[in-house]
């Protein structure tokens, strides 16, 4: 057996780890990109895009540095508790559970928002609140019959979500009116939004906490982690960037003022666009792929909190067990989600909160750790030198400041 054979039998190809972490960053998250963006619109969104997915992938890089010093396979958990210590342990692990419930309660939210949308295409009406409750409902209860099940199910809706984006995009970009790209109607301000929309972009890009399992997937190999990394997140960019052609080539910028003042959900955002069009298939072919996407993002945050919770409290597999674990996991996100209907990109800002300390401050704070620790080590470096951790963990409390600000309403918002 010749040595490149002996090398593509050890490491799995970099194809499958890119999927991995295109897969773990796409979600439904990249419908509140053009919301958020309407401000800074297309060329400012594009340029803010990059430059949090720089910060992003260093971030990766640099908990990859940190991870190779200790055994493959060790957890994110492990791996902040052995490196830093107890408290920022304890710190991660809220901050990771505080993610978690705050993405299922935007999905919920986001979900009733689809439903909603779908549902008044077949002329049937029900309230935000009812579509909330039967999306998560019906949701809920795959996760709580059996992981097996949420993995078929997740299969065939990644499947479905890829063709009906790829058919919906590629016809919707033959709209796309160059005019309203680089021409935008309304005031000429572009800049000032920027800082307001950094908290969902860093959201767009979350795939670190993989970054230990690809560590195992590829035996510790940095420059096939790396690879993949690379691959996947450039994807996750391209798919981003396509999406903003579609939507703010599709809808002019003052027609962004009436989805954000609707709540800026995704079934505004989708009615928005397919106002646009005139074409009931690809109206169709968007609205599914809506659907899709919230519902597999809504599967995989979920499947990751209810395991989380059944082994934080200690709660068993059987049938009593797991209908325990549902409660603590999906009652109190559906409950906001039927009281507070319409808080998809609030809620998103909020996961990026906690997201900033998971995936930039502590990945950079172990990389400047682990250099202590082993000084003299000839292992992977993220380049830069001293200056790359602190870049990230810069970008990543610049992230949390500017929601704290947006929060008080000191930072401009496009309306």
């Amino acid at each position: 057996m010749s040595a490149s054979n002996i090398e593509a039998k050890k490491h799995p190809s970099i194809i499958g780890g890119a999927m991995i972490v295109a897969g773990t960053a796409v979600g439904a998250g990249m419908f509140s990109l053009p919301v958020v963006g309407a401000g800074m619109w297309f060329s400012y969104s594009v340029f803010m895009l990059i430059g949090v997915w720089f910060c992003m992938v260093m971030g990766g890089l640099l908990l990859l540095e940190a991870n190779l010093h200790y055994e493959a396979g060790v957890s994110f958990d492990s791996l902040t508790s052995r490196i830093l210590g107890p408290f920022w342990r304890v710190l991660s692990g809220i901050s990771v559970t505080f993610l978690l419930y705050v993405l299922t309660y935007a999905y919920v939210s986001g979900g009733g928002s689809i439903v909603n949308h779908s549902l008044s295409a077949l002329d049937i009406t029900v309230s935000s609140q009812m579509a909330a409750l039967i999306f998560s409902v019906v949701l809920a209860a795959i996760v709580i019959i059996g992981t097996k099940h949420v993995s078929r199910i997740s299969t065939i809706m990644l499947g479905g979500m890829v063709i009906t984006f790829l058919l919906a995009t590629s016809n919707l970009l033959i709209e796309v009116e160059p005019n309203k790209l680089w021409m935008p109607d309304g005031h000429s301000d572009y800049a000032p939004y920027i800082l307001a929309a950094l908290p969902v972009g860093l959201a767009s890009f979350g795939y670190q906490g993989v970054i230990p399992s690809l560590v195992k997937f590829y035996d510790k190999s940095a420059k096939h982690v790396i690879r993949a990394v690379l691959v996947g997140t450039c994807l996750a960019l391209t798919i981003y960037i396509g999406w903003l052609v579609v939507t703010m080539g599709n809808i002019p910028r003052s027609g962004f003022s009436d989805v954000i003042t609707q709540g800026g959900n995704i079934g505004v955002l989708v009615g928005a666009l397919t106002s646009q069009i005139s074409h009931q298939t690809l109206n169709q072919l968007l609205t599914l792929f809506a659907n899709l996407a919230v519902a597999s993002s809504f599967l995989g945050v979920t499947l990751g909190l209810f395991d989380y919770l059944a082994d934080l409290f200690g709660f068993d597999d059987s049938g009593f067990g797991r209908i325990k674990t549902g409660i603590i996991t999906f009652v109190p996100p559906t409950v906001l989600g039927v009281l507070f209907p319409n808080g998809f990109i609030l809620a998103i800002g909020y996961a990026a909160l906690a997201g900033a300390i998971s995936v930039a401050v502590i990945p950079a704070l172990m990389a400047m750790k682990v250099r202590k620790l082993f000084p003299a080590s000839d292992g992977y470096r993220v380049f830069g030198g001293a200056f790359m951790p602190w870049l990230v963990l810069l970008f990543g409390v610049a992230v949390i400041i500017c929601h704290i600000l947006n929060l008080l309403s000191l930072l401009p918002l496009y309306k």
